[in-house]
């Protein structure tokens, strides 16, 4: 007689393939230091949140991930692969397995939402048939909750769903590394809401793993694995949400206390004072 097997726990993120490896990098514009010594880690399906101040250097950071920017001095590794080494068709190819999802959702306006998703496919794919390019483009939509959407013009689309098109296309070529950079920004708290826990589904049906681009410390808590604090070009601390804000540090205590102080500050004021 058989018996079944027993399942097994998921395994933690640190024991899991590390994705991307970031060693010792910097990055200066002129004489202004951006990056000055980066070190992190991201592991197979983790969501690691970067967080911190506009100007931080956090976009600067995933720029240099996907190529778009050469590092003055470290190492970065993305797949196992030295990223600012390699000739164009092989970063090229890389691309193709790591997800931008811009702040600005970068759609075409001339298109609309289903041709909006072809195009990368089209581009980036070979040999598949009409067919299988709608079936993927239905796919990607349904998986942002957006099915309906095919032939809505992006001037037709509010903040949020402009926000979940720009991942379903980027979700289209099935990514193994997804960069989402401030997923949030510009929008409502409800709306806000709703994209991290995209984010999250994303995660869980696509096993990618992430980095999030974030000043909000609500998307931090809730879609991130690990926190990381980059302040001042360094990491300041790496951990889950509440191992980085039980730091004594001051400039993290800072940053957390700025962010609810001021959002609260907002809102009492855009309620006429009335809470």
């Amino acid at each position: 007689m058989t018996t079944a097997a027993t399942p097994t726990a998921p395994t933690a993120p640190e024991e899991r393939p590390t994705v991307i490896s970031i060693r010792g990098l910097t990055k200066a514009f002129g004489e202004r230091e951006i990056l000055r010594g980066v070190d992190l880690d991201v592991h197979q399906a983790e969501n690691v949140v970067v967080l911190g101040r506009s100007g931080s250097g956090k976009s600067v950071l995933i720029k240099i991930l996907v190529g778009l920017l050469t590092p003055d001095a470290g190492e970065v590794l993305v797949l196992g692969q030295k990223v600012h080494e390699l000739p164009r068709k092989a970063l090229d190819a890389l691309r193709r397995r790591v997800g931008f999802s811009f702040q600005s959702s970068a759609l075409y306006d001339s298109m609309n939402v289903g041709q909006n998703l072809e195009f990368p496919l089209t581009m980036n794919t070979k040999g598949l048939s009409a067919g299988e390019v709608r079936d993927r483009v239905l796919e990607s939509l349904e998986a942002v909750g957006l099915a309906g959407s095919l032939e809505q013009m992006p001037s037709e689309l509010s903040g949020g769903q402009r926000k979940r098109i720009g991942i379903a296309r980027t979700l289209i070529l099935r990514p193994e590394i997804m960069l989402y950079d401030e997923p949030t920004a510009g929008l409502d708290p409800v709306t806000s809401s709703e994209i991290n826990e995209l984010i999250n589904q994303v995660q869980q049906n696509y096993h990618t793993a992430s980095i999030v681009i974030t000043h909000d410390l609500t998307c931090a808590k809730t879609t991130g694995d690990r926190v990381a604090m980059l302040l001042d070009g360094k990491m300041l601390g790496v951990g889950t949400f509440d191992e980085v804000f039980s730091s004594d540090d001051p400039r993290i205590t800072g940053f957390y206390d700025y962010n609810f102080t001021h959002t609260d500050t907002v809102r009492n004021e855009s309620s006429g004072g009335q809470t």
